[in-house]
């Protein structure tokens, strides 16, 4: 199959492994920013075929793992409301929310439906006029258009019993927050060529110049992943510092711009809370005074609610590259695909569920 057979080839992968060790001559600390990267190195076992002077640590670059308690306890509370019908991609309903999540709900009698584009949460609007539909927008920039788009055809076609919980996130703002953090331990960046295909890379330049560290766009075959690795290692051994794209072949420099004009009409940049982390300016998109009316946490007042994370949980710690998991207390303890403590041991890109699936030792 054309761009994905080559990019698995076992040669290929030797070639670069044996590049990769020649080139290095001291320890270095790489972050592939996003959790589809993560479960990619693990499922192929290529962490483990890697120099040892290499250490992977994984990035927030899970938008499930990322969407804070309280946005989880939002969602519920307008779930549970009569009349409501609650859409969501499949993976949020096992995230914990303060006391139950979104399966819970559903067993427990709410209408909650697992769908797989927002244009659906549109149709089903349409087709029962008669209740609310809400849509639970989650994603970085690689979500935004598709979820910008259905607002946009929502009020084309003057629904008023649509609307969404925009919990969209960005990559670049995260990154700066990770490096200006104490205790970084970050020194290069693999950045995640989904996104880069929206929104192109030419806004990790400066934060590569700024903070002097490389920042390597890649794809997500074992290929395309050692290609990124080989790249930020040669820039790490030379001391160099620059934004570099390892996935020509589907990212350009600036990206889709009819893309990043639709996310422009229907968000603005805001101030975004990240599970485990905290505040970072900047780092989400929020719907624009003229599509408020979709605002579902304006909708069903629900704007104000707030949430205590879980003490035991160190997924701030994991998704900044600060811990690795298997210095969580609770891993494989307290905390289980069954019996979540946070988002990254439920979620289909969670470094959590990773290492539980992958690595029975949780060995980094």
């Amino acid at each position: 199959m054309p761009y994905l057979e080559e990019y698995r080839s076992p040669e290929q992968v030797q070639t670069l492994l044996r590049e990769i060790a020649s080139l290095v001559t001291q320890n270095w600390v790489i972050m592939e920013i996003c959790g589809g990267q993560t479960h990619a190195f693990l499922r192929h076992g290529l962490d483990a075929l890697l120099p040892p002077q290499i250490e992977l640590v994984h990035g927030p670059g899970c938008p499930v793992c990322v969407t804070p308690l309280e946005q989880i306890d939002k969602a519920i509370a307008i779930a549970e409301q009569p009349g409501v019908i609650f859409t969501s991609y499949g993976d949020m309903l096992r995230v914990p929310g303060s006391t139950k999540d979104l399966f819970t709900v559903r067993a427990s009698g709410a209408d909650v439906r697992v769908i797989y584009s927002p244009l659906e949460a549109v149709q089903l609007a349409e087709a029962h006029p008669g209740k609310e539909v809400v849509f639970f927008a989650i994603g970085f920039e690689t979500t935004a258009p598709a979820n910008a788009m259905a607002v946009v055809l929502a009020k084309k076609k003057q629904l008023k019993n649509f609307s969404i919980i925009s919990a969209q996130v960005r990559v670049p703002p995260a990154m700066e927050a990770i490096l200006a953090s104490t205790g970084c331990r970050t020194q290069a960046f693999l950045a995640a060529g989904h996104v880069c295909a929206v929104m192109g890379f030419h806004e990790y330049q400066p934060i590569a110049k700024k903070y002097h560290v490389p920042i390597v766009v890649t794809g997500f075959e074992p290929v395309d992943l050692l290609y990124g690795l080989c790249a930020a290692v040669k820039q790490l051994e030379a001391g160099q510092a620059e934004a570099e794209n390892q996935y020509q072949r589907v990212v350009d420099f600036r990206g889709n711009a009819a893309a990043q004009r639709t996310i422009q009409t229907v968000f603005q940049s805001i101030d975004r809370q990240w599970r485990g982390i905290g505040i970072i300016p900047q780092s989400g998109w929020g719907l624009r005074s003229e599509f408020a009316d979709y605002d579902a946490e304006r909708k069903f007042a629900v704007a104000d609610l707030t949430a205590q994370e879980s003490p035991l949980c160190i997924a701030g710690d994991i998704l900044q590259g600060r811990k690795k998991t298997k210095q969580c207390p609770a891993f494989r303890k307290e905390c289980t695909p069954q019996t979540p403590l946070g988002a990254p041991m439920v979620s289909a890109e969670g470094a959590c569920a990773a290492y539980y699936r992958y690595h029975q030792d949780a060995e980094a």
